[in-house]
This record gives C-alpha cells, structure tokens and sequence, in this order.
C-alpha cells in the first residue's frame, strides 16, 4: 500500500528536466509555431493546458483565465500547486526548474499524470522564455510560495511569503513585445472560443474568462463562465445550433476501449456538409489521424450492415459509399492517449495505430444500440444516406467535367482568366476578382510576370445551402477548379483536395470594400472551406484590402482604409481637403489599384488561417445557412455598418 502511495505522490522530485531552453528566444517559432497573433494565443493556451492536466488527473475543477488592462494573463487553478520543495538534481526549487527548463514537467512522470495537453511538453517555461515579465504564486500545504522572472531568468529563488487556506497556481505574464512585434493585444473571443471548447472536452470543469480592458454601462468588466455537465453532447449542440436536424437528440458514448478512454456525439442534419472534429487530449487534431480513422470505419460498417438488414438499398443500382454516410453528420470524436505519437511538430495528425480498432469498436457498440433503440430515426438516417448516395453519383459525373478541364489533363484555361508567364507555382498569385470591370481594371494595373486575374461574375452559388453535384455543376466555381489546376475526390472522400498540381500558391480574393463585396468574400471563403480546406490550411489563400479613400489637398494625396485614417489624415491635410469614397475597386484606375492593392511592395494581405475549425463551423452555417435570427443577431452584434432588411 505504501510503495502504492509513494508512486502517486507529486512531489519536487516528480519533476523531470529534459533539455535546457537556450534556443526558445532565439527561434521561437520552434516552439510556438510562429510570433504572430495565433503563437501569441498560444502562450495562453500553454498555461491553461497545464491546469486541465491537473483537472484530467482529477486534481482541479476551477480555472480562471484574466487579461489585464495591459494585455497581460493570469491563469489561475485549484490544483495542487506546482512542487516548491528543493530538485535534487538541479539543486533549485521544482518551481523554478518548470519555470526555466524546457520539457521540464509532472507531465513527462507517468506516476504523475497519465495524460497530458500540450505543445510536445514545451509548457510553461516556454511561456516564460517569450514574456518580458512573469510571476508564479503557488498556494500549496498550507503556505504561498512566489517567483518572479523576466525573459526567463529567475529575479530572485522561490520564496514563501505568508500562508494559505486555498491551493493552486497563479501564472501571470506579458509576452515580450519586442519578439511579437506584430501584436501583443490579446483577442477575447478567441480566447473565449478556447476556454467554452475546453470545458465541453472537459465536462464538470468550471472555467471563467474576464477581460478588464472592457466595461459595461454598470462599468463590469466582460466576463463568461463556462461549464458543461454533459460535455460533447452539448459541444454538438453548440455547433450545430443554426442547422436543422433529422434526428431526436445526440447519439453519443462514452467508455474506454483497450484501456483508451474514448468519448464520441454525432448527429445529423438537413445540410449536405459533412463535420468531423477530432481531440487527442484536448488537442484539436485537424488533420485528422487514427481516431478518425477508427470513428470512419465503425461508422461505415455499422450503418452499411444495418442498411443491408433493412432492405431499404435492395432498389440502389450503385453501391454505397463511405462520405454517403457522412453527409450531413456533425461528430467529435475525442480520445486519451497516454502516449500520443504525433505526425508533425504542430500536433495536428494522430499517428498511434492502436486507437483506430479502440474508436472503431466504441462507434460500432455506441451505433448499434442506437440503431435498435431507435428505428424511426434509424430508417431516417439510411433515407439520408440513399439520398447522398444518389446525389453522389449524379456529383461524379459533374465532378468528371471539372477534372476533364483541368490544365493537366488537357483541357485548357478558362477563357476569362488572364494568365500570368511565370512557371514556378511558388512565385504566382492569383486573384480573384468580383466582376468583369474591376477584372478589367486588374489585368490592366498587374504585373503580368507572377499575377494572374480570374474575373468571377456576380456572387458565386452559396455551397452551404447546395447538393453536392451542383457546386461542381456551377460555371464560376468550375473555372476556380481548372484555373488552380487543382484534382479533386478519392475513394475515401469525393471532395479531397489533391494540391500537387496548384499554379498558384498565392489565391487572393479581391472584392469591393462594401457590404456586397464583404458578402462575395464570405461566400468564396465558405466554399474553400467547405470544398478546399487544405488549400486554406496550406497556407494559400489570402484577401486583398482596397483602400475605403482617398484624401487629397493640392498636390498632396493619401489613401485610408478606415475611417479613422481618413480623419487623421484631413486633420493633417488641414482646411480645404477633400475627401473621394471607393465604393469599388472599378472606380480606381489600374494605377491606384496597383499602388494600394496589388504592389507586394506596398499592398497588405491577410492570410486566411483557421484556428478554431469547430468555431469557424458554426459561423459559417450562421452566415450562410437557412436560419435567419442568429445570423441577424450576428450581424448586429459585429457589423460596424450593416443595412439589415426586414
């Protein structure tokens, strides 16, 4: 019982130290994946991450998440509190050896924690490393323990400085403005959509956000709680909110398979996209892997054995294929893995070969009990699926002509693209440019070395709301295809993007700066996201951002792209400035458009990340679905100028 006892134990000498951390200042982006805005987020994340460890090890069951007036993050838990007691090896406080040595951590002590989150155990230190200041208060037996740092390096050893009748940590840091010089303004809502994703990963676990840079009228401070007690049930809720669905409530289970907790919520709807989100220890693995492998291959068996039993495919002239039974499904599927093997640095493909017959053998159990509990919902799930199945083979034969007119199988360009003369894809851009005057006016002001121009014209087919074979039937979204040189479908997925053959590795949406460009925009990005999502993750699609004015006084000229601008511009100009609105890009001439919007030199482009894909989701079926009340409420809520119709 003792020797039991002692194993479980986390004490000072539970704590590892694997490597040093010379390098994290030197090569951030190493650790964090870039400086930018999303490796900024990721700071927090590192933090938080180490208080669901603690709540995952049933240690915790409260987090609080804090962004200070000067952008600045406290983390606090209920946890344990991180070991203060001297590290023999080290011969500092265990406090300071997480704090100042990368892979240092309970996490990599399998007595300590049997699963953990993370960035390949970089942690906190790294956190530490990349912050111009941090403080560390533990609350532990009774007494509070602190340390400061700044860049990393201790101000002074941990010292006890009173006592206690709480317990748990309070990391509080500034990232380093002069490593993230792009930013070091932290954004709520992102912050926001992480913390409401991990307490429905982590059903039970109460975790607050409040950002005191904003009050309320009463002069509060914005603040959201959130806590799930029915975890991934109400997750799928959540995000499939603004679709209709087929069925009465969430299929769902929850159990573990050789002895891999495995937690899985599906449901179907009336949409014809298909939503698979999978987690590895709370990290959204949005390339997929094992686990999804596994939830495929159960789900597809059980529905085709079931399908077969029923008789209802005896009149199908064609077989049944595995996305038929995924139109229309939203599922997360989230697994433990005491071990993770990770394909990549960036944690986003599970490449453990065990969970795939562990995921495949709970979906098939959870599958069919549902099925033989639930026959009227049974027969409108296979209904669905015929109807996918059909729409699927009218699809290949539309899907056929786009790849017939792709440049590699010889079937020419689509005539109104204006082609550019260099050959190396890593070198060109293409934009695509809402209607054929402003398309006019791009071709003129490009340089027709590296820019090509794809003139679309009026707003493209909205996919969200589109059977599959008339996305590949529409005219405008067929020149995309065959301008990109991209292929399309596999056996396992008619929709995978194949982007070997991509002629551009830059893809620029370029519309008016107004409310009807901003709609053609959304409505390009909701089919790369539902139909080119790699080509997004990839990195290559990007919108170009037109100038809104331009100021002039005499011979002096200047373009704003913002109110804001405009007016600090005319207060500059001084009296007698004038002031000329774009209301789109065919009112420039090739010149202007060139200096403002298509220079590399001077231009800004913002480069299309997802972040969140299960947030990113639920916006777009908001935004470009049949529910109009959250989207009106939305618009609302966001829009700095919106002219809402009845």
């Amino acid at each position: 019982m003792s020797e039991d006892l002692n194993k479980n134990q986390y004490s000072a000498d539970s704590i590892q130290a694997l490597e040093g951390m010379e390098h994290v200042r030197m090569r951030p982006s190493m650790y964090i994946g870039d400086v930018g805005v999303r490796g900024l987020h990721h700071l927090v994340y590192e933090v938080v991450d180490n208080s669901i460890d603690e709540a995952m090890a049933g240690h915790c069951s409260k987090i609080d998440v804090i962004i200070h007036e000067d952008n600045s993050i406290s983390v606090q838990d209920d946890g344990r509190g991180i070991p203060v007691g001297i590290h023999k090896k080290e011969g500092v406080s265990a406090l300071e050896v997480v704090m100042t040595k990368i892979g240092a951590g309970g996490k990599f002590d399998k007595d300590s924690y049997k699963v953990s989150g993370g960035l390949h155990g970089v942690g906190v230190s790294c956190v530490n490393a990349l912050s111009e200041h941090l403080k560390a208060t533990v609350h532990r037996d009774g007494e509070m323990w602190e340390q400061e740092y700044e860049f990393g390096k201790p101000l002074y050893p941990a010292k006890l400085i009173g006592k206690t009748d709480i317990k748990g940590t309070v990391v509080t840091f500034r990232p380093d403005s002069s490593i993230f010089t792009q930013t070091i303004e932290y954004s709520y809502d992102t912050l926001a959509n992480r913390m409401r994703e991990l307490s429905y990963l982590n059903k039970g676990i109460r975790i607050s956000i409040t950002d005191k840079r904003v009050t309320d009228e009463k002069g509060e401070f914005q603040t959201e709680l959130f806590h799930s007690e029915e975890g991934l049930k109400e997750f799928i809720r959540f995000l499939d909110g603004n679709r209709e669905c087929l069925i009465a409530d969430v299929i769902s289970m929850e159990g573990e398979k050789n002895n891999i907790p495995v937690e899985v919520a599906m449901v179907y709807n009336t949409s014809y996209a298909e939503n698979l989100h999978s987690y590895v220890n709370n990290i959204n693995t949005h390339e997929g892997g094992t686990h999804l492998a596994g939830f495929r291959r159960g789900l597809t068996s059980t529905l085709k054995k079931y399908a077969d039993a029923s008789g209802m495919l005896d009149k199908l002239k064609f077989d049944i294929a595995g996305d038929d039974f995924r139109e229309g499904l939203t599922a997360i599927i989230s697994v433990k893995v005491a071990e993770p093997q990770f394909e990549g640095q960036t944690k986003t493909k599970l490449g453990n070969r065990e969970v795939t017959s562990a995921v495949s053998q709970a979906v098939s159990e959870m599958l069919e009990n549902y099925l033989e509990e639930h026959p009227n919902d049974a027969k409108i799930i296979v209904q669905k699926v015929i109807l996918a199945a059909q729409a699927r083979h009218a699809a290949r034969k539309a899907r056929e002509m786009v790849q017939r007119k792709t440049v590699m199988s010889g079937g020419g360009l689509p005539g109104k693209l204006s082609d550019c003369s260099e050959q190396d894809p890593e070198k060109c851009e293409v934009f695509l440019v809402e209607g054929d005057s402003a398309g006019g006016t791009a071709k003129q002001g490009r340089d027709r070395n590296f820019q090509a121009i794809l003139p679309l014209r009026g707003k493209i087919l909205n996919v969200e709301k589109a059977m599959q074979h008339k996305v590949f039937e529409n005219e405008e979204i067929r020149n995309i295809y065959t301008a990109l040189g991209v292929t399309i479908g596999t056996e396992e997925d008619s929709k995978a993007l194949n982007l070997e053959k991509l002629r551009y590795h830059k893809v620029v949406i370029m519309c008016d700066a107004d409310v009807d460009g901003s709609h053609i925009a959304t409505l390009i990005l909701t089919f790369f996201f539902r139909y080119m999502r790699e080509l997004i993750e990839s990195g290559n699609v990007y919108i170009a951002t037109p100038p809104l004015y331009l100021v002039k006084r005499g011979a002096k000229k200047q373009y704003a792209w913002n109110d804001q601008e405009r007016d600090e511009i005319m207060e500059k100009f001084g009296s007698g400035a004038s002031v000329q609105r774009y209301k789109g890009l065919g009112e420039m001439n090739a010149e202007q458009l060139w200096d403002t919007t298509m220079n590399p030199e001077f231009r800004t482009l913002r480069q299309v990340v997802v972040d969140n894909g299960g947030e990113a989701d639920r916006i777009f079926s908001m935004l470009m679905g049949d529910e109009v009340p959250p989207r009106r409420e939305f618009i609302e809520k966001n829009a700095v100028y919106a002219n809402i119709d009845a």
